[in-house]
């Protein structure tokens, strides 16, 4: 067993025994002599020669410690004669019974760590037999060495608040630091401690080693490039996002190009296009210059033919000009002479270039089948040139374009229905619709005035219509057979010209369309007013009024024509 009574069985420690845990500030202090914070104490055999100048005594446990020392001598000895047999032979001595530990506290109140033992001599049957027995227990060096006073020596015991502090790191001594690049170490000039042991930074005689003016100086261009590149990038930064924008000065250069603005494109979208043409020296230049212009964010997308090395305000100038945007727009109504000078100009082609392709190629353009048949047509393209806007591009060519007008426009008489609708309004085709559509697309001024018209249309069509005996009527035609838009003419020579487009002439319809109907003049086509008009008149050239009877309808020519003579003065 131990010298604290604990044998080798599965008893737990008693809580008062020294080394029972970590009890805190309050708990006993590790007894002198044992190891600290250990656990089960197991019995060892003492060097012969300390057991010849110490002989072992066993010490009786503390009365309140419920140990198993043996009570009797002889029990005693065969107990520890059966635990330690290299001290079977030693001499025994009665166990001696100590006071417990007292801690030696010192001037200001803390635990030293050591402890004082105070023995007592308590009542022992067996005094007479050992003289040993009443003498008082001391410490034995030679045996248990003091681990508090040594050089191996555990700190003492700290108070609890202080128990888990980072440890204070024990002062380093100066050193010279390792040998470096800017040291020039490794070359072995002063003593290289490949073989020596040494380490770098120092020579055999003591003295520093010498700098490398190499490393100096690539160190000190390498410092003098990281400024330099630092100071350059906060430069730039700097005026990038203060300093006024990179711009060029004037109209540009005398080289053309051509700038395609997708549509959706923002400021920055186009700003950015045309920098990458060359157009303009930044992005922001042109930003800038269009936020200033009133008109700046009116640009329309389209293809502009610019010069090279613009500022931005000149670029910006150029395009909120319409005329200078490189497209050609159709506008609804439009004839297709007029379409073909646009596409001449705009392609610096020759005049009649265009048209003479529309009437030499018309068929290998894209037409319908019903469309084109009547060799009494003037121009197989007219009102297949479909109103909208075409962007222009340096490979755009007259059949190009043409294709791509009739295009737009079969795709939309697709879509509207028109070659179904024909039979329900009472015409013979769907060329017929069309030629309508364009009728009421010359004459009116809105949707609301198509829908009238094309109710007009309709029932001077009908055989019943007494009143103007079929025929239309409308100046537009007469117009359109003499290639004018005149306002004021001779009813007289309109009525005696013999046209297939001259309504004043002819019953019925013209035999083509005289124009480029819209949407709107489409949509109204096939969905008249069902008014009942007959008649129509624009007296002050803006507002169209319509009436059912011929009387009505020369009471407003005569107020017509009173309002011509004052507006000519006569």
């Amino acid at each position: 067993m131990t010298e604290y009574g604990r044998g080798h069985g599965s008893e737990p420690w008693h809580p008062e025994d020294p080394l029972y845990g970590d009890q805190g500030w309050t708990g006993h202090q590790t007894q002198q002599g044992q190891v600290p914070y250990g656990g089960e104490q197991q019995g060892y055999a003492q060097d012969p020669q300390y057991q010849q100048q110490y002989p072992q005594q066993q010490y009786q446990q503390h009365p309140q410690q419920q140990g198993y020392a043996p009570q009797y001598p002889q029990q005693a000895q065969q107990a520890q004669q059966a635990q330690y047999p290299q001290q079977a032979q030693q001499p025994q001595y009665p166990q001696q019974a100590h006071q417990p530990q007292q801690p030696v506290y010192d001037a200001q109140g803390w635990d030293t760590g050591q402890q004082q033992y105070v023995a007592t001599a308590p009542a022992d049957p067996y005094a007479g037999v050992d003289p040993y027995a009443q003498q008082a227990a001391a410490g034995y060096p030679g045996e248990s060495p003091d681990l508090y006073t040594t050089a191996e020596a555990y700190p003492p015991p700290q108070p609890p608040n202080l128990r888990h502090l980072e440890p204070e790191l024990p002062e380093q001594q100066d050193e010279e630091p390792e040998a470096s690049f800017f040291s020039g170490g490794g070359d072995g000039e002063d003593g290289d401690d490949a073989g020596g042991g040494r380490r770098g930074g120092r020579s055999k005689g003591g003295k520093p080693k010498k700098r490398s003016g190499a490393a100096c100086l690539i160190a000190s261009l390498v410092i003098v490039g990281v400024l330099g590149g630092g100071g350059y990038y906060g430069y730039t930064y700097i005026k990038a996002r203060f300093g006024a924008a990179e711009d060029f000065a004037g109209e540009g250069t005398s080289e053309i190009v051509d700038v395609e603005i997708p549509k959706g494109a923002g400021l920055g979208q186009m700003g950015r296009i045309l920098k990458e043409a060359g157009v303009v020296a930044s992005a922001q230049a042109f930003v800038d210059a269009a936020n200033a212009n009133p008109k700046g964010k009116s640009i329309q997308p389209g293809v502009y033919p610019m010069q090279k090395k613009m500022s931005g305000a000149a670029a910006v100038a150029l395009m909120i000009d319409p005329t200078k945007l490189n497209v050609i727009t159709v506008t609804e109504g439009m004839r297709n002479t007029k379409v073909y000078e646009a596409i001449d100009r705009k392609l610096n082609k020759p005049q009649g270039t265009t048209e003479g392709i529309a009437l030499k190629d018309a068929k290998s353009l894209g037409l319908p089948a019903w469309a084109g048949n009547n060799p009494k047509i003037k121009d197989p393209l007219e009102g297949f040139l479909y109103p909208t806007r075409y962007d222009l591009s340096k490979d755009s060519t007259p059949e190009s374009l043409l294709k791509q007008m009739v295009k737009n426009a079969s795709d939309k008489y697709a879509e509207l229905g028109v070659e179904g609708k024909a039979k329900e309004l009472g015409l013979e085709n769907p060329l017929q619709v069309i030629t309508v559509a364009s009728l009421v697309n010359a004459e009116g001024k809105n949707h609301d005035d198509f829908r009238k018209m094309s109710e007009v249309v309709y029932n001077r069509l009908k055989k019943t219509n007494d009143v103007t005996n079929q025929k239309i009527e409308f100046d537009s035609t007469y117009n359109y057979a003499k290639g004018q838009s005149e306002i004021n003419f001779n009813l007289k020579e309109a009525q005696a010209f013999n046209n297939p487009y001259n309504t004043h002439y002819i019953k019925g319809l013209p035999v083509g369309p005289i124009g480029n109907p819209g949407m709107d003049a489409l949509t109204a086509t096939l969905n008249p007013d069902h008014g009942g008009w007959m008649f129509f008149v624009s007296v002050d050239g803006t507002t169209t009024t319509f009436t059912k009877t011929y009387d009505e309808h020369l009471k407003l020519v005569a107020e017509f024509q009173e309002r011509q003579k004052q507006k000519n003065g006569g």
